[in-house]
């Protein structure tokens, strides 16, 4: 049995002619390398739980090359000879692993962390994480099995988000959750995000579109077409969430009440709301169906017929596209500021303080649980504020509609004296 220095220059010049060859190490007891006839070499620990009458067990570390190496192998046979001093058998825990890695697999790991752990922990925004990692981990880590993620690996995944900060620091944090959450379960060791820093908090946003920015944006949605100019074009009159208008179904709109009924299920925090449609948000939603008789089932806003849409982004570029196009048509030397959808409903909530909207109703238009509704004021509060809600809205969209006209101040306060 060969003895001597496992380094660079050994493990090198380690060749078998046939079968197997073994040099193990002079200095770390159990720790060597095996070549064999085709050329690969692997390092090993081989050790016994017990005396010598015990059977010998050997773990394979990994193939000679990226990222074991005589340095980093030695390293590691050095942790794996600790845990056999503790009793720890390192090969069979290595089996066991194999033979769950099918449901240590990434996307396979999420799917069990939402079920098991979100929506339990995480009641309100289980949903919002979940539709997280399936749009910008798991394309890119797929099944990889959760022990085998490195650091690089993780980083990979966030590096993609790179200028999108508040999606970057998100996506971090159901990370670091759901990695803790796997060694709390045995399934992991330690998180591979150790030592990597964490993205940098967003800067909170207070873009709130002018009063002729609004009349652009809304002018432009018109031009885009089915399904997203209806559909900007209602994120504008209601002011509720992309993802929860965007994935709107017929079942849950009712012409004949006019209003759209959002299930718990689909909310972000979790809690059901029902928005009134102005007159112009009904002639939006007739555009879709064709006519004044709405369809009894399907999405509202779809490509497919069987999913929601998607590529906001590109339809967010056509609308600053065609933005542009309108202002040079009129020879109008301004530019619209960077905006995003979410600013839609920011514009909305300070619209509605300008047209001398409570702010209760505010909060309630937009479906918060903050300020007027969160902690104990919450518990007592149970008014709905349905009327006081239409009458918002409803004077929301004759501000938004009059805009298109030469609106002015005097606009905003005779709807203020409306409302």
């Amino acid at each position: 049995m060969a003895t001597g220095r496992v380094n660079k220059t050994s493990v090198d010049g380690l060749s078998a002619a046939n079968g197997e060859l073994f040099l193990w190490d002079d200095d770390l007891r159990g720790f060597g390398v095996k070549a064999t006839a085709s050329g690969a070499k692997s390092y090993i620990v081989q050790y016994r739980l017990g005396g010598r009458g015990t059977k010998v067990k050997r773990y394979t570390i990994g193939r000679h090359g990226s990222p074991w190496t005589p340095d980093t192998a030695r390293t590691e046979a050095k942790r794996l000879l600790i845990q056999v001093g503790q009793g720890i058998d390192v090969a069979a825990v290595k089996q066991e692993k194999a033979r769950r890695a099918p449901d240590l697999g990434f996307k396979a790991y999420c799917e069990r962390f939402v079920d098991r752990c979100l929506k339990e922990r995480w009641s309100r925004s289980w949903k919002d994480a979940e539709a997280t990692l399936d749009r910008h981990a798991i394309p890119i880590l797929k099944d990889k099995a959760l022990p085998e993620l490195t650091r690089a690996d993780v980083k990979e995944v966030l590096d993609k988000l790179r200028g999108r900060t508040a999606t970057r620091r998100k996506l971090y944090a159901i990370l670091r959750r759901m990695f803790r959450w796997a060694v709390s379960e045995g399934d992991l060791e330690r998180s591979p995000l150790e030592g990597l820093e964490a993205p940098p908090i967003p800067q909170s946003r207070d873009r709130v579109l002018a009063d002729w920015e609004l009349q652009l944006v809304f002018e432009a949605a018109g031009d885009l077409g089915q399904p997203f100019g209806p559909l900007i074009r209602l994120l504008i009159l209601t002011g509720q969430r992309m993802q929860e208008l965007a994935a709107a179904s017929w079942t849950e709109l009712d012409r004949a009440n006019t209003v759209l009924s959002i299930p718990a299920a689909r909310a972000k925090n979790g809690k059901a709301t029902d928005v009134p449609l102005s007159t112009a948000a009904i002639a939006e939603l007739d555009k879709i169906a064709g006519g004044e008789k709405w369809p009894r089932k399907g999405l509202v806003f779809t490509t497919t017929g069987k999913t929601p849409v998607s590529g906001f982004s590109r339809a967010k570029r056509q609308i600053d596209r065609e933005v542009v196009s309108i202002l040079q048509e009129r020879e109008d030397d301004r530019a619209v500021p960077p905006w995003r959808y979410h600013d839609l409903r920011r514009t909305l909530a300070t619209g509605l303080q300008r047209l001398g909207v409570r702010f209760e109703v505010t909060e309630a238009v937009l479906n918060h649980v903050s300020g007027s509704k969160g902690g104990v004021a919450g518990i007592y509060q149970r008014h709905d504020w349905r009327d006081e809600k239409r009458t918002a809205l409803d004077a929301w969209a004759q501000h938004v509609l009059s805009l298109g006209k030469g609106a002015s101040k005097s606009n905003v306060v005779e709807l203020r004296r409306k409302a």
